[in-house]
């Protein structure tokens, strides 16, 4: 399935520049970045349970919001790109 998840952490403290990198790296281990603070993740139930318990342990609610997209199994014909950010599809071929 594929999720888009979308943050803003404040930075405004050394804490917050932590969990800023905290955040974004438990992203790239799941699914690759689209924006600055937007992620694709193409995860089954039990990855997506592992990292939604990981940001919510790392965010901080009183300072800091997460968002989840949940997009599914059927995410290719709800998503539309356009411009030199092409979207990656877990179809495609990877070469590492």
């Amino acid at each position: 399935m594929l999720v888009v998840i979308s943050y803003d952490v404040s930075t405004k403290t050394p804490d917050g520049q932590k969990r800023l990198k905290r955040v974004a790296e438990h992203c790239l281990n799941y699914g690759i970045r689209v924006q600055f603070s937007v992620f694709e993740c193409f995860v089954d139930p039990a990855q997506w349970e592992v990292l939604k318990t990981k940001l919510l342990s790392t965010y901080n609610p009183n300072e800091d919001s997460l968002k989840f997209y949940y997009l599914g199994a059927n995410w290719s014909r709800r998503v539309e790109t356009y411009g030199i950010k092409k979207s990656f599809s877990p179809e495609d071929t990877i070469i590492i």
